[in-house]
C-alpha cells in the first residue's frame, strides 16, 4: 500500500473535479480524500495498491471534461489504512 499527497493546479473547481474525482477513485479501488483549496487548487490524498494509486495519479493530471490541469505536484505520505473515498471540507 502507498499514499500520495497531491496538488491540482489550473482551471480545476467548477467544473465538476471532485465530483469526477470520487467517481474514478471509487473505479479504480483506491482510498483517500478531496477537496478545494484557496486559490484555485484541487488537493487530494490517495492510498491503495501501487498500480491503482499510478492509474488515479495519472486521472488527476487529466481531469474530467472542462479541467484544464497545468500541473500536479505530487508527495509521499504513510499510508493510514483509510477505506473510501470522500470529497471532503
Amino acid at each position: 500500500m502507498i499514499r500520495r499527497r497531491v496538488l491540482v493546479h489550473g482551471i480545476v473547481q467548477g467544473v465538476g473535479f471532485r465530483f469526477s474525482a470520487r467517481r474514478e477513485a471509487e473505479r479504480l479501488g483506491v482510498a483517500g480524500w478531496v477537496r478545494n483549496r484557496r486559490g484555485g487548487v484541487v488537493e487530494a490524498e490517495v492510498e491503495g495498491e501501487e498500480a491503482s494509486v499510478a492509474a488515479m495519479l495519472d486521472w488527476l493530471a487529466t481531469g474530467p471534461p472542462g479541467a484544464i490541469v497545468e500541473r500536479t505536484d505530487v508527495s509521499a505520505r504513510e499510508p493510514s489504512g483509510e477505506r473510501g473515498f470522500r470529497i471532503a471540507e
